[in-house]
């Protein structure tokens, strides 16, 4: 009989999150075991035909960068029945399952808001199976909170969990460029390398138009109205292509394509984006987790512009490494220095015809990740 894991994940602003879970599951999935998903954030896409049990709690969302207060599908703060209601339904599936691994994603590192849910989970899976591993799965880089709270986490790991997850390379960006690490913390951190989707670049797309990128959430629209500025200081000859999410309002949508000049193309996400970018001029975009993979892929001039509002520090930390390693040029969005529509099209003119370096990026997460849980089950029988 396979090994039953469950995997417990919450996105607030963005998929990234729900993404990364999702090619965990699809990996476990692929060696054998028995996965269960479930998500608490907004429903993406449909999960019918997924190699693991999807399970969708009543959702959360989070508005801009206050995480603090969560949001229903109507943008309404959620009533403390929702919440009541997600740790029982989470509680049921674990008695059910009587799973033998439970992965939380970017718990207890962050989702503090929803702490009381996870912890209900573990204690839940650990009645019905006290042999059950606990592991937390985070991304690359983590957003450093006050000492407190660093604290309390690292309590609850010492306490409750029996490895960490690390999808990242440890040589391309530790944890400890975000994160404290002491040795105890140290002795369960196990790097399984980039959760790469997709392992290759489709055939390129473009005649060197300079992409301009910001993944599923609004929060790039800044960047976006930055980037129609900077289009109308250049060439006419050359075309702009701004990809939206689809986070971003109908009404913002369509303020920004009516502020384009005629060479800006501005549209919606496509699903042949690692296409686009392949045969691109140049890219801008912000410092997201799939931002590296994209590039490394692709290996076009890039411009990074990390998503910084509200303090949030995760993504300059990454576009730093990103620049160091030769990816791509970073700027910043606010601050001292702050990009000007200048700067950006200069930025441009720049960086088209720069050759990033091939680098040796660990890129097999999810298979890597697989066999370490089947290790750490072995290693518990």
């Amino acid at each position: 009989m396979s090994a039953t894991i469950l995997i417990a994940v919450t996105h607030l602003l963005g998929s990234g999150h729900l993404v990364r879970a999702a090619n965990l599951a699809r990996a476990l999935a692929g060696e054998g075991f028995a996965v269960t998903l479930a998500s608490g954030g907004m429903p993406l896409r449909a999960m019918e035909r997924e190699p693991f049990a999807f399970v969708q709690l009543p959702p959360v969302r989070t508005e801009g960068v206050d995480f603090r207060t969560l949001l229903d599908e109507a943008g309404q703060p959620v009533a403390p029945e929702r919440g009541a209601e997600r740790i029982a339904l989470l509680k049921a599936v674990a008695a059910g399952l009587r799973p033998d691994v439970v992965i939380t994603e970017h718990f207890p590192f962050g989702r503090r808001q929803l702490a009381a849910e996870f912890l209900a989970l573990i204690a839940a899976a650990r009645a019905a199976n006290p042999k059950a591993l606990v592991l937390s799965s985070v991304r690359d880089v983590l957003v450093t909170p006050r000492p407190d709270r660093i604290a309390e986490a690292q309590q609850r790991l010492a306490a409750l969990f029996d490895a960490v997850l690390i999808h990242g390379d440890a040589d391309f960006l530790p944890l400890d460029r975000s994160w404290p690490v002491d040795a105890r913390l140290a002795a369960k951190l196990l790097y399984t390398g980039y959760m790469a989707e997709a392992p290759a670049v489709a055939a390129p797309i473009g005649n060197g138009e300079v992409l301009v990128s910001g993944g599923g959430s609004a929060a790039a629209v800044p960047l976006f109205e930055l980037a129609i500025a900077a289009a109308r200081l250049g060439s006419p000859q050359r075309r702009w292509r701004i990809l939206v999410g689809r986070a971003v309002s109908e009404d913002v949508f369509g303020r920004l394509r009516a502020e384009a000049p005629a060479h800006v193309v501005i549209e919606r996400v496509r699903p042949d984006f690692p296409a686009l970018l392949a045969g691109c001029a140049i890219s801008i975009s912000q410092a997201g987790y799939n931002t590296v993979l994209d590039l490394v892929a692709a290996r076009r001039p890039a411009i990074v512009v990390p998503f910084d509002a509200g303090g949030e520090t995760e993504q300059a930390i990454r576009a730093a490494a990103m620049e160091k390693a030769g990816l791509a040029r970073r700027l910043r969005l606010s601050g001292e220095g702050a990009l000007t529509p200048d700067d950006l099209a200069v930025a441009v003119e720049a960086g088209i015809g720069a050759v990033p370096p091939a680098i040796g990026l660990a890129l097999d997460g999810a298979r890597n990740a697989a066999a370490i849980v089947k290790q750490l089950l072995a290693q518990r029988v």
